[in-house]
């Protein structure tokens, strides 16, 4: 680490040694998602000094963050940390930072550093693969009472609204407010909303069962709201119906075709109605982060850089933007912005540079491979839609069971999922329903 970042440091020292000056050239790549992590270890044979930068020192498998957010899995169970790629990708070096500038002029990103300051780096190739965040469609005030679900800490945040809205509900002796705690509103059905609503109702019907003497879980209200027509739009209309319909059997209320106009603490109000709400969360949608727009080229209306069909940034020579922070053209469709193709484009970008640097022209462009999509709806029950396949019930559940448990990042996650969901299964009890405390005063004179 140290050879490799020698020409790195602080606004106020020497100058930063460009990159053409070193013998070995210098790959950047920013994020340590899915299609950064993918990008690197296509590069792990590569003569080369490789960084991986991110604010986070874990990746997360965000597939299952909703299991997070509802208690049945702790969050040691979906990440890891991202410095274990260094122990086997020797060209490999982890930089725990925050990217706060790119200058493509100099070819220079700036990075901000826990307790180091602001540092400039110099590179030869770029890769962008910041993924995403929530985006509330212009009324960031939402998300003060309404936390959306992209990391570790925001599951957590969200276990702790739903668990603490149950102990207010059972300490309180007026009935409106109770019944205020005890309803959940979930704003967006795509595949994160209908599974965090089908999960949340498991939790009140089987987990929360006799945990309460004054007050009965099975009786909050689950609503599952949505501006578009439909749940899960981007699947096909017949399996959308399939899981309203399991969706209501759980005791999910769904309204679709119905636009949130207000978030406030007293709950939401749409379609000109007041639902009181004591959680409301928020999986409607989102947006880039804020890294391609520094790039200085076109972006779209999330905020995703508009590369070419080699996911090359235009008129900028070795910068690249793969993953949901890239937007992407295939058969004049746009490529999702899903895990699989945040994979393949990771993986297609890190051997495109690892053949350009033996000399090698790449004429393939991107291709996008659909392997299917998936959602899962409570226990027992998934969908999956792959060309004109399209399957639901008990055996697609199991086939997204067994798929999720493989692509787990490393064994110690795989084994400690699979033996939580069968405890789960078979008990319906799920083992980290938790409520962390607040920092607490321990200055002199508190009462610690």
């Amino acid at each position: 680490m140290t050879a490799m970042l020698a020409d790195i440091g602080p606004d106020n020292a020497a100058p930063v040694v460009e990159a053409s000056h070193r013998e070995r050239k210098r790959i950047i790549i920013i994020g340590g998602g899915f299609a950064g992590i993918a990008a690197a270890r296509a590069l792990r044979r590569a003569d080369v000094d490789l960084i991986l930068i991110d604010r986070r020192n874990h990746h997360i498998f965000q597939p299952l963050l909703y299991q997070v957010a509802t208690a049945v899995l702790s969050p040691a169970e979906i990440a890891a940390p991202i410095r274990q790629l260094e122990v086997k990708q020797q060209n490999l070096s982890v930089l725990l930072a925050e990217v706060t500038g790119v200058d493509l002029a100099s070819r220079t990103i700036e990075a901000s550093s826990p307790g180091l300051g602001v540092r400039k780096i110099a590179f030869d190739y770029l890769v962008v693969a910041t993924g995403m965040r929530p985006s509330y469609f212009g009324h960031d005030e939402f998300a003060r009472y309404a936390p959306g679900l992209k990391s570790l800490s925001d599951a957590e945040t969200i276990r702790a609204k739903i668990l603490g809205a149950f102990e207010v509900a059972a300490a309180t002796e007026d009935e409106s407010e109770r019944s205020r705690q005890m309803t959940f509103v979930l704003v967006g059905a795509g595949p994160t909303g209908v599974e965090l609503a089908a999960s949340l109702a498991q939790m009140v019907k089987v987990t929360l069962r006799g945990n309460f003497r004054h007050i009965d879980p099975a009786r909050a209200s689950i609503i599952l709201l949505d501006a578009g027509k439909r749940v899960l739009p981007t699947f096909a209309e017949s399996l959308s119906q399939r899981v309203t319909r399991r969706l209501t059997k759980l005791g999910v209320k769904v309204l679709t075709d119905l636009k949130v106009e207000t978030v406030d603490v007293e709950g939401v109000i749409a379609g000109g109605n007041r639902i009181l709400s004591a959680t409301v969360l928020w999986t409607a949608g989102v947006a880039a982060s804020p890294i391609p727009k520094m790039l200085g080229t076109k972006i779209d209306r999330a905020g995703r850089a508009l590369v070419d069909p080699f996911l090359r940034v235009v008129d900028a020579p070795g910068v690249f933007v793969v993953g949901d922070a890239a937007s992407v053209m295939q058969d004049e469709h746009p490529v999702p912005g899903v895990a699989q193709a945040a994979i393949q484009q990771g993986r297609y970008v890190g051997r495109l540079i690892a053949k350009e640097l033996k000399g090698r022209n790449v004429k393939r462009s991107f291709r996008y491979f659909d392997k299917g999509n998936m959602a899962v709806v409570g226990k027992n029950y998934a969908v999956l839609e792959r060309g004109w396949l399209r399957t639901s019930g008990t055996l697609t559940w199991l086939v997204w069971a067994f798929i999720h448990i493989l692509a787990l990042p490393q064994l110690q996650n795989r084994l400690r999922v699979q033996r939580q969901w069968l405890w789960s299964y078979f008990t319906g009890q799920r083992s980290s329903r938790l409520i962390a405390e607040p920092p607490r005063d321990t200055a002199p004179g508190s009462d610690r």
